[in-house]
């Protein structure tokens, strides 16, 4: 019997309503969750919220995450400071599922200001239905970890 799936959410306040969305989402489909912030739409500082998901993927407390700010880059740029994670900025289901299949990412970034909640779910729903087909993108994945 295999673990059961957790995910790891975070946002900055841009992203504040996009990611309680897609925590309701998540609790429709029984999959559990770790909000790791932000709780409400004051200004904030997107890094704090990507380093805590990353650091919840690289340690094994959860096995993929989702993060979004106003525009999903500098969330993005944030959590791929940490060795380990793959945070792949989309904008459409079909380049979620190709992150997981030829990227092995393994965290969804999502610009809140511009995703509508039904957007983020299908990009949700196809990340998570993906998996890493490996062969020559395993090779290539290799090739982005540092040396």
């Amino acid at each position: 019997m295999s673990a059961p799936l957790v995910l790891s959410l975070g946002s900055d306040h841009a992203g504040f309503a996009l990611k309680r969305a897609l925590l309701a989402h998540l609790a429709v489909r029984g999959i559990a969750a770790l909000d790791r912030g932000t709780h409400a739409e004051e200004s904030c500082d997107y890094p704090v919220y990507a380093r805590a998901v990353a650091a919840d993927i690289a340690s094994g407390a959860a096995a993929l995450g989702v993060l979004v700010c106003s525009t999903g880059v500098g969330i993005s740029i944030a959590a791929n400071k940490v060795p380990g994670i793959r945070a792949a900025l989309v904008h459409d289901a079909e380049t979620a599922a190709l992150a997981r299949r030829h990227n092995d990412a393994n965290i969804l970034c999502l610009a809140g200001r511009s995703t509508s909640p039904a957007l983020a779910a299908a990009c949700l729903d196809a990340f998570l239905a993906a998996g890493f087909e490996g062969g020559r993108h395993a090779r290539r994945v290799g090739l982005i970890e540092p040396r």
